[in-house]
């Protein structure tokens, strides 16, 4: 795996906002923490007598799923018995309304795992986390990913993410239905690529053979987001920001031209009815011949089938987004785990404590599996879990694609305000507005959060 995890450094332009920032010594507002010898588990001792703590986690991979994350917090507290943890689960639909509510009411979780858009350039950004500087030992910083590590700090040196796994974004198609339409010959299946042409031609081959829609820019709201931002960027080249993420750029001429070849392709509908979790039950369902929004842990996923078939057996091919160039510029997937400051110090304690435990402990690789998702390291203070996935023949495919990931823009400042203008600007779209308009006021709403 070191040889994939160098490949990530792609998404190193990152340090661009966040210039390597790692102090040398934690920051005062936040307690000390003396640093764990090589092998150690943790870093941190837990306040004597019982805490209980609250774990608010998004659906990454099975950390969605209830039962899995009732097996991995059993295992943690008969490690912490005196740790108590409760856990509310998140979708990407309302998740990060009912978190602002809560933090407005004062009633925020202790814990939360997601990504750094959301602990580091929103909610850390905004002076409501617990700067984990102090968590980072040095065998943390020798063994996880350069490029997450920059991406988990501010440019203050501060920490608001402790990562665990990674992924690259990608789109996935219904197999058998290319081949009924004969538009597999547009498939390079070896290297899981396919150029804007042969991407064009498959939905017209598909849309000729059905009559009906054969894949859905969707845009309820921004579930999933980072597919259809990859697919307008790749067709013909465009950027989202600039590279040291000071604004957006969306209103590029590669990214007009690529919004309105989509709006004018029959098989394409922009659909204000369905986020990105929608889009995919559609495409497993058959309704859909293309998903946009997918990733390992989808192809992984045994939910409704067996992995990497949709729910009536027919074969999934997961593929990089379409390029005029040959190399697509994937979007990137960290995730990892944040503490909400709520002025409680054994609460952050014991908090930090589990974090330790799943992200740089004996629980780490049961957390990194649970994901379905690539660890940000290949060792956990010194023991090898670069081999987690030795008999995962679909996690090895997707290794190809891995070297394919692009910059990790997503930590650009005004990050929440633009995503919820971009599913804004393709529902516009989606009801005829003109393009380039659209775009110019999406980059204008972009912007100006990002000077704020």
């Amino acid at each position: 795996m070191k040889k994939l995890f160098a490949l990530l450094l792609a998404v190193a332009m990152v340090l661009g906002l966040t210039a390597c920032g790692q102090p040398a010594t934690p920051s005062s507002s936040q307690s000390q923490q003396s640093q764990a010898p090589a092998g150690s588990s943790a870093a941190t001792t837990p306040a004597a007598g019982d805490v209980s703590i609250t774990l608010w986690t998004y659906p990454i991979g099975k950390w969605g799923d209830e039962a899995t994350v009732k097996g991995l917090v059993e295992n943690f507290q008969k490690a912490y018995p005196n740790i108590k943890v409760s856990v509310e689960y998140l979708d990407y639909t309302n998740g990060d309304d009912q978190v602002n509510t809560a933090i407005e009411g004062k009633k925020a979780p202790d814990l939360i795992m997601e990504g750094p858009e959301r602990l580091v350039a929103n909610w850390g950004a905004k002076g409501y986390m617990v700067d984990l500087a102090s968590l980072w030992t040095a065998d943390d910083k020798a063994e996880v990913n350069k490029a997450v590590q920059a991406a988990c700090f501010n440019d203050k040196g501060q920490s608001f993410e402790y990562p665990v796994c990674m992924t690259a974004h990608c789109m996935a198609v219904n197999l058998k239905h290319f081949q009924d339409a004969g538009a597999d010959k547009y498939l390079h299946l070896d290297t899981h690529t396919w150029s804007t042409q042969e991407f064009l031609d498959a939905v017209a081959a598909l849309y000729a053979a059905k009559k009906d829609t054969v894949a859905a820019v969707y845009c309820s709201g921004q579930g999933g987001d980072q597919g259809t931002r990859a697919l307008v960027n790749n067709l013909y080249g465009g950027t989202f920001t600039d590279e040291a993420h000071t604004k957006y750029t969306a209103d590029s001429a590669e990214n007009i031209k690529a919004l309105e070849t989509l709006s004018k392709l029959d098989g394409i509908n922009f659909d204000a009815s369905v986020n990105g979790g929608e889009e995919i039950q559609l495409f497993r369902q058959g309704v859909l011949d293309m998903s946009f929004c997918w990733n390992a842990a989808q192809q992984l996923n045994t939910a409704s089938s067996e992995a990497g078939k949709t729910n009536n057996g027919d074969e999934i091919a997961f593929m990089a987004f379409p390029t005029e160039s040959g190399e697509p510029r994937l979007q990137g997937g960290i995730w990892g785990f944040g503490i909400f400051d709520n002025g409680d110090a054994a609460k952050i304690e014991a908090a930090k404590t589990f974090i330790q435990y799943f992200a740089a402990g004996e629980g780490t690789k049961d957390a990194v599996l649970a994901s379905g998702f690539f660890s940000v390291r290949d060792k956990v203070r010194g023991a090898d879990i670069s081999n987690i996935y030795a008999d995962n023949a679909i996690m090895k495919e997707f290794t190809k694609i891995m070297p394919f990931l692009g910059d990790y823009y997503q930590v650009t400042k005004g990050w929440a305000e633009a995503r919820t203008a971009w599913w804004n600007m393709l529902q516009r779209i989606g009801n005829g507005g003109d393009v380039a308009a659209e775009v110019a006021q999406f980059v204008k709403e972009a912007n100006e959060a990002a000077s704020k």
